[in-house]
């Protein structure tokens, strides 16, 4: 099956792009109540499955153990930029755990945010293991490994029980084994899972319908979605989407990127789990499908999307600063 164009990238009067995707909206018990292109196909969402690699960290009882709270829970949910807010956070929670940078398993990185990486330059400093976007997770994972007394070596790798943990969480969520699934790693060197849009959408529902789960999971979980709520400053940064979408919802709308034009939501108001991806990897037109559908979804009011318009419907410039372009969503869609 071909996915439909979902988004079209025109410049001037005639289009230049078309950006091909799905989308698939579930709800806890797998029902599918929007579906677009194929939600079957296996995709890799990568960081978009961050709010589900934080439950070990929650449910493990290392929040408590080590004093932290929702800040931490939020940056280990993060793709964060590399601003000061967020670097400093990784290397005090590192110093409260007694271990340090070189513990973490990603690799060392400039600063996300142009002006954070702008600013580290001008002043001769170097990329650090704590720049990466990632190292909220990795420092989470490896808080995870210490309170339970697991080694912290090779964390990263995916037989480890800190990979185990979350890929047995995932599947549990899903109604599916998930474990069987393809699998290569991400680029900041921890396993990611190829999977159908579908399953992960129904996965993130549960967030918003925990029957059945453990008291443990359900607490876990629900504290995720709060922190994240909470500090949706630390899960991005300046002039990022999942950042500027959660100030302006709060916890009823709760997102995020993954690389290569994926993103979820969990829609705690209405209990649905959004996952999509736009085939070509292109990020605006990414965001531009996901603002057209929390508005078919009415998860996003009128005046919220319009706060929201230069991710929803973005504008293209030259480099003098002249619009000369635009994205939007695609008429064969069915959205908008």
């Amino acid at each position: 099956m071909t996915n439909p164009v979902l988004v079209n990238r025109w410049r001037g009067s005639a289009i230049e792009g078309r950006h091909r995707g799905f989308v698939s909206v579930c709800a806890a018990d797998g029902t599918e109540v929007l579906s677009i292109g194929d939600t079957s196909r296996n995709h890799f969402p990568r960081s978009a499955i961050k709010f589900i690699q934080a439950i070990p960290f929650v449910e493990s009882g290392a929040v408590e153990h080590y004093g932290l709270n929702s800040k931490h829970i939020a940056l280990a949910c993060a793709s964060h930029n590399g601003e000061h807010v967020h670097t400093n956070l990784v290397k005090n929670w590192l110093d409260t755990i007694e271990l340090s940078e070189h513990d973490l398993e990603c690799g060392a990185e400039l600063p996300l945010y142009p002006e954070a990486r702008f600013e580290l330059i001008r002043s001769g400093g170097a990329p650090r293991r704590y720049h990466h976007n990632c190292s909220g997770k990795h420092t989470a994972i490896l808080t995870t490994c210490a309170h339970l007394g697991e080694p912290t070596d090779d964390y990263r790798l995916y037989h480890h029980p800190a990979q185990q943990r979350w890929i047995s969480i995932l599947s549990e969520l899903a109604g599916s084994d998930v474990s069987s699934l393809p699998y290569g790693y991400d680029g900041c060197a921890m396993p990611a899972l190829s999977m159908p849009g579908r399953v992960l959408a129904r996965a993130l529902a549960r967030f918003c319908d925990s029957t059945g789960l453990s008291q443990e999971r359900k607490y876990a979980m629900q504290t995720i979605l709060q922190s994240v709520a909470d500090e949706p400053y630390l899960v991005a940064g300046a002039d990022r989407l999942c950042s500027s979408l959660m100030t302006e919802t709060g916890r009823p709308v709760l997102v995020k990127t993954g690389a290569d034009g994926c993103y979820i939501a969990i829609l705690t108001h209405q209990g649905y789990g959004v996952s999509l991806k736009i085939d070509d990897g292109n990020k605006q037109a990414a965001e531009v499908l996901l603002g057209a559908v929390l508005r078919q979804l009415n998860a996003l009011t009128a005046e919220q999307y319009d706060a929201l318009a230069d991710y929803f419907l973005p504008e293209i410039s030259n480099s003098r600063g002249d619009v000369i372009g635009r994205y939007e969503v695609a008429g064969e869609s069915g959205l908008g």
